[in-house]
């Protein structure tokens, strides 16, 4: 019998049930945390302990489920809002007008447009530190991708895939990069040189295995893992029409927007009650100056925000794994076990395993920072013990923590991807895992050549 993998939800039930059990038999434990002038609270090494165990009841196990909805209703209710407001914008026609030139621009050559956007977007990600932010362009993406003769996957890789090889790499990631090295007392930013060779590594092989993969859907769609899906139902192009006065009033709605959505991000440190607000704005705006009656926006808005309920509940049910674990007091055990593992590889292999374990630490620690701050102050003088240069750790932690927000349910802003997009988990991670092996193949490499050559200054 072919085995078959549960719906995404029957997953991270499975997940939430085994984490939950795990809180009966693996001991309770906790580190000592202080809060550093910047308001950053890190762990204090050494300061691990064992606590009286807090296994987490059945009744408390679906009590999670609520409780995660509650913990990620910014995530969740971004998504639903982002949405409703792509719905008002799809149905002014004007994507389906832009994506005809579009198509018009490209003809004959439409996967060249796949390495330009993957590059802007990473990017983002390399140079501003975004995730999250992103999420009001997926919809547009999948638009795009879909009607250039690609699917969805391409569409949400393209800023996805884009966005996490660029904040892997992360030369001047303010929310990794900085907050590591500053605990670990390095300069900051130091060792960019390197870190702008793995960005073009991680980049440029990210593009290679996207490209390969649209060509193959190109010339045979049934290769497609969405083909049974029928995307292009969704996304059908009305017959091309000349902008009209409606449709210019709609663009520049829509560029006002999304620049000052861009200024936002970069100078104010907008993040997602704020963007939520600005797509809001534009939304009704939009609804306005295409001449919506009130009651159409709000039909069309709610018709796309219900779209999107099936996906956006599972980020919930992501984040209940997170606080199961914080409940049965079992978070501290499992970084504290990891690395106690580091500790006894061979000297040759140390730097490896280190990253290894971030990596397996990233599916439990979602948030980038927070993995940095939980982390790298055990991590730190464990590599001054085994030799291991600073510099090095950093970078175990920085491919870690990244690649990990490509694949796991964990990971809020992952699972809203997939939930704009409407691909399964399941469906997503078989695809994904030749290219994720291949980023961590990759990342092995570099993190074996830098403590080669001591990459540093320390």
């Amino acid at each position: 019998m072919k085995f078959k993998l549960p719906h995404s939800y029957a997953l991270i039930v499975l997940i939430i049930l085994l984490v939950t059990l795990m809180t009966y038999f693996v001991p309770a434990g906790e580190y000592e945390r202080v809060s550093t002038q910047k308001g950053i609270e890190r762990v204090k090494p050494d300061s691990f302990h064992l606590i009286n165990n807090s296994p987490v009841s059945f009744f408390e196990f679906f009590k999670s489920i609520y409780e995660g909805m509650v913990s990620s209703a910014d995530i969740i209710f971004f998504v639903f809002i982002i949405g409703g407001v792509f719905n008002i914008i799809k149905n002014t026609g004007i994507i389906n007008q832009g994506i005809n030139l579009l198509i018009d621009y490209f003809e004959g050559k439409e996967k060249l447009i796949i390495p330009i956007i993957v590059f802007i977007f990473s990017l983002a990600g390399a140079v501003l530190g975004v995730s999250e932010e992103i999420l009001p362009f997926y919809p547009l993406l999948i638009s795009v991708s879909i009607l250039m003769g690609f699917d969805k996957v391409v569409g949400i890789s393209m800023g996805l895939l884009g966005v996490t090889s660029g904040f892997a790499a992360g030369f001047f990631n303010p929310f990794t990069v900085a907050i590591a090295q500053d605990i670990a007392q390095l300069p900051l930013f130091s060792g960019f040189i390197l870190r702008i060779i793995v960005y073009i590594i991680f980049v440029g092989s990210t593009i290679l295995y996207l490209m390969r993969y649209a060509g193959k859907i190109s010339n045979d769609p049934k290769l497609s893992i969405t083909y049974e899906e029928k995307d292009q139902i969704d996304y059908e192009l009305d017959k091309p029409n000349k902008f009209n006065q409606k449709h210019i009033r709609v663009i520049i709605v829509i560029i006002v927007g999304y620049l000052y959505l861009l200024y936002g991000i970069i100078e104010k440190n907008y993040y997602i009650s704020e963007i939520t607000a600005i797509f809001l704005i534009m939304g009704i705006i939009v609804g306005i100056v295409y001449e919506m009656s009130i009651n159409d926006i709000a039909v069309k808005f709610v018709d796309g925000a219900g779209n999107l309920v099936n996906g956006a509940l599972i980020i919930g049910f992501a984040r209940a794994i997170t606080l199961v674990m914080e409940k049965g007091n079992i978070l501290d055990t499992i970084i504290y076990s990891m690395v106690s593992i580091i500790k006894t590889a061979s000297p040759i292999f140390n730097g490896i395993l280190m990253f290894i374990v971030q990596l397996i630490l990233g599916v439990f620690i979602p948030s980038g920072s927070g993995q940095a701050a939980a982390t790298m102050p055990i991590m730190v003088p464990i590599s001054d013990l085994l030799g291991i240069p600073r510099q090095t750790a950093v970078l175990a932690y920085q491919f870690g923590d990244g690649f990990v927000n490509a694949i796991s349910p964990t990971s809020g802003f992952f699972m809203a991807a997939l939930a704009l997009s409407g691909i399964a988990w399941k469906k997503w991670a078989r695809w994904m895992f030749p290219l994720f092996s291949i980023w961590c193949l990759e990342a092995v490499v570099i993190i074996f050549v830098s403590m080669l050559i001591g990459y540093g200054p320390f």
